[in-house]
């Protein structure tokens, strides 16, 4: 009985600090870019985790950013649109509090790009588009990276407009 005890404590804490190693785990904007562009359902739940140690500001927008590519990997109908929901509303909610925020507008760019038309995600692409050619030289080095990356297979943005 005091063998099988201490296993049990011994489970249990093995399982707190395994939880509790995310919370050590450091957001990274380049991995968190990688995993928008891998699309594997592991990467962007590994952000997932990351994400609650993101600049407060900023929060909000990532993690709704990967609830709604994560929506686009999931296997169910109603898991895929539910993720998606979800994820759209913490992101609307970020972009409504920070609007000029480049970076916002290229998050949002990305996704309405790739969204189904299901979901009605894709009337601010030209808006955008503009916005982020305007205000590229703005954004961090990281981020201007990810941007010309993605314009390489982007049908709205190319690498042209950076130049």
């Amino acid at each position: 009985m005091r063998i099988r005890t201490t296993f049990l404590l011994f489970l249990i804490t093995l399982a707190g600090f395994a939880k509790a190693g995310n919370l050590f785990q450091k957001f990274e904007k380049s991995a968190f870019y990688q995993a928008m562009a891998s699309g594997t359902l592991d990467d962007i739940n590994s952000q997932l985790d990351a994400v609650v140690n993101a600049p407060a500001n900023e929060r909000e927008a990532y993690e709704g950013v990967l609830l709604m590519r994560k929506g686009g990997l999931l296997q169910k109908p109603k898991d895929k649109l539910r993720s998606f929901k979800s994820g759209r509303i913490k992101f609307q909610t970020a972009f409504m509090a920070d609007s000029n925020n480049t970076e916002f507008r290229f998050l949002r760019l990305g996704i309405q790009e790739h969204a189904p038309k299901i979901v009605k995600y894709s009337s601010n692409i030209n808006v955008d588009k503009a916005y982020i050619k305007e205000h590229f030289k703005s954004l961090s080095p990281v981020v201007q990276h990810a941007v010309l990356e993605y314009s390489k297979t982007s049908k709205v943005l190319h690498p042209e407009d950076f130049n």
